[in-house]
């Protein structure tokens, strides 16, 4: 969905820098930039769109992947997407979270959202927590979809993953660090979204974390999203940073889903 790239290029100056305040001035930094957030959605959104599984969508990660060989790959995944193997290698990582939300948004039940989120998970993050991750992401993304209220949206992901989704973004900020699990990421991105007053409030909750800044704000940003829609001014600014094959693959998913694309409205 656009809200999880619109996270993750606001997110791209911020990831190594530790900014610890929902001040940070501009929003969207001259220097940011699409990440692999960003290029794995668009992965998945191809790869649903086209009902691929298992291997299939391993190709399409690789596909994706070398197409765009400097925008911040993971060691563990960059070493898989230039090797010769299509099979997962066991990650629990935060990339099956930050890339899911194309699912929820094709997703036409809760049980489909769920087992969508895990099918593209699998390809490279089959641990257990990998495809926990997904799931309560892509599970958030889904009853916000539904018009469901946060207090809702967080007690029914709680007792589906059993994260602790209690925490306001206030208590979690002092003591957070930079952290690529989904364990420790997923959870925190889930509340700075239902904690946000509008989608800007949830990209600026992710970020002030002071973390793996734009993958929070790539998990946050969907939800957010879904329960706010995101301001036309900022979805056209980002849309028109897009490359062509990003957009391509944005207008035929929200196409697909039957809802608008927010760029457009």
């Amino acid at each position: 969905m656009l809200g999880a790239l619109i996270g993750d290029f606001i997110g791209s100056v911020h990831e190594f820098a530790a900014t610890k305040t929902k001040d940070f001035s501009p929003l969207v930094h001259p220097s940011a930039q699409f990440t692999d957030d960003s290029v794995l959605t668009c992965a998945v959104a191809e790869a649903l769109l086209a009902s691929e599984r298992a291997e299939a969508i391993a190709r399409r990660f690789k596909s994706w992947g070398r197409r765009y060989p400097r925008c911040g790959w993971g060691l563990r995944f960059r070493e898989w997407l230039w090797s010769s193997t299509l099979l997962p290698y066991g990650s629990y990582g935060n990339g099956s979270a930050m890339r899911v939300s194309p699912a929820a948004l094709l997703a036409r039940s809760r049980e489909e959202a769920l087992e969508l989120a895990r099918i593209t998970a699998e390809p490279t993050h089959d641990h257990p927590e990998g495809i926990r991750g997904a799931q309560a992401a892509a599970l958030a993304v889904h009853l916000a979809l539904q018009g469901e209220a946060a207090d809702a949206i967080r007690q029914q992901v709680q007792a589906f993953s059993g994260y602790d989704l209690s925490a306001t973004v206030d208590e979690i900020r002092p003591s957070y660090r930079f952290n690529e699990t989904c364990q420790q990421t997923v959870p925190q991105a889930i509340v700075c979204a239902l904690r946000a007053t509008d989608f800007e409030d949830a990209i600026r909750n992710a970020v002030s974390l002071g973390g793996d800044a734009d993958t929070l704000a790539a998990i946050a940003g969907p939800i957010a999203e879904a329960r706010f829609g995101i301001p036309a001014e900022l979805a056209r600014q980002v849309w028109d940073a897009m490359p062509d094959d990003m957009r391509d693959a944005m207008a035929r998913l929200y196409e697909q889903a039957g809802r608008p694309l927010p760029a457009r409205v």
